[in-house]
């Protein structure tokens, strides 16, 4: 003779108790939760993220302007061994010439370029030098980054709940079983007696 569990919270039947349809129903709510809305939630999110990068993008795309340099400056010989394994920049001395003249500032240039190399240097509005602006890739990166997180964080916050709604629903359910104890113990311990 089998048995069948499957579905026993969802039946009528005399040992189901309230806090195990909270249980069920609690259960059913966050796997709906996990698999629909926290997916859901990091692709607004990552929608949302994509839309404020590629407008930051195209601002600073239209108040930075690229100019070909040429490095004048001195450029050290051996970079600090605190920086070894990443992308490194250094300031060092550039020109270039445009219709109103010859320039000169100072910009950050990658990584073993010489004297005498030619790199691409960003300005603002004001003259400063400044990073270059976001590519796609940057933007994309930033979009999924967003996406994953919101995803992340609306999974944990169902979980959390669904442990909080576990441990009152066992609390519950340990105080049930107390108060049935209580009443059904000492017809249990006359007849041993």
């Amino acid at each position: 003779m089998q048995t069948r569990v499957c579905g026993w919270r969802w039946r009528r039947n005399p040992l189901r108790r309230r806090s195990d349809v909270v249980e069920a129903w609690t259960t059913l709510v966050v796997a709906v939760l996990l698999f629909v809305g926290a997916p859901l939630a990091g692709a607004l999110a990552g929608w949302w993220a994509h839309d404020e990068a590629r407008a930051l993008a195209a601002a600073q795309r239209a108040e930075r302007h690229r100019v070909r340099a040429e490095v004048f400056g001195g450029t050290p010989e051996r970079l600090p061994s605190v920086q070894s394994g990443r992308d490194h920049s250094y300031r060092v001395a550039v020109r270039w010439m445009d219709a109103t003249g010859t320039h000169t500032a100072n910009a950050r240039v990658p990584a073993g370029t010489k004297h005498g190399d030619t790199v691409d240097v960003w300005f603002d509005a004001e003259g400063r030098a400044v990073p270059p602006p976001p590519g796609e890739t940057q933007v994309w990166e930033h979009t999924a980054t967003i996406g994953i997180c919101a995803a992340g964080g609306a999974a944990t916050c169902v979980l959390l709940a669904q442990t909080v709604v576990r441990r009152v629903s066992t609390g519950h359910r340990t105080a049930e079983w107390e108060r049935e104890w209580a009443r059904t113990e000492p017809e249990w311990t006359r007849r041993r007696a």
